[in-house]
């Protein structure tokens, strides 16, 4: 009985499966609209100035700047930075995927509805350009950012991070403008494997000599 029915239960079993394996692209592809978290900027903008002192949250303006504008060197740059970015970042601060003692501490305090809010205000805030200060190496950071160093399998810096620095959302960061410092420090932990949130750059930072971070990093915050 098996056999005289196998001809006519394969497509059907095939259809089955073909249809099935779609939906669930599809769900993939477009959650439900019930699940998008509702954001409110406002309320990002209120805990970025002022803090929440009932939960023992300190403004995040007083390390990061006004508008997300930092003025100190091995403090990021967050200002259009953008927010599905921003997001990430300090969902990651939570685990082990980036484990930094001040911004760990913080994060973990911070609901998953504070994150989207800071996160959306921040990314609408102008950012103010930095600049290179180094003329001795800005043609080597140049030719890392965009071409890479190709005896060394490393890719050009533009592929991902965009010819002016801009950043691909949620994937690859803005780089343009921030704190040369921040840059080289991030990537010296990504080769150490202090940070551990994105194995791409862990294994093209392993790559690069010191001279070379310090040329790109440099060459980063002059771009706009």
């Amino acid at each position: 009985m098996k056999r005289a029915f196998s001809p006519l239960l394969k497509p059907l079993l095939i259809a089955a499966i073909a249809f099935t394996a779609l939906s669930g692209h599809a769900e993939d592809k477009a959650p439900a609209a019930s699940t998008a978290p509702k954001v409110d900027p406002a309320k990002g903008a209120t805990l970025y100035t002022d803090g929440d002192a009932a939960r023992g949250l300190p403004a995040c303006v007083s390390c990061h700047g006004a508008n997300g504008n930092s003025t100190i060197s091995i403090n990021p740059k967050l200002s259009a930075q953008s927010q599905s970015y921003l997001y990430k970042q300090l969902v990651n601060f939570t685990t082990d995927a980036r484990n930094q003692p001040v911004m760990s501490l913080y994060s973990k305090m911070l609901t998953d509805a504070d994150k989207h809010n800071v996160a959306a205000w921040l990314a609408t805030q102008p950012s103010k350009p930095g600049a290179a200060k180094n003329r001795d190496s800005i043609d080597l950071g140049k030719k890392i950012y965009r071409g890479g160093i190709a005896e060394k399998n490393v890719p050009a810096c533009a592929s991902c991070h965009g010819a002016t620095g801009g950043g691909i959302p949620a994937l690859y960061p803005r780089l343009a403008g921030q704190h040369q410092d921040y840059t080289v420090a991030q990537l010296g932990l990504f080769k150490g494997h202090g940070r551990k949130n994105s194995p791409e750059m862990a294994t093209i930072a392993a790559r690069m000599s010191d001279e070379e971070m310090k040329a790109v990093a440099d060459y980063v915050a002059g771009l706009k």
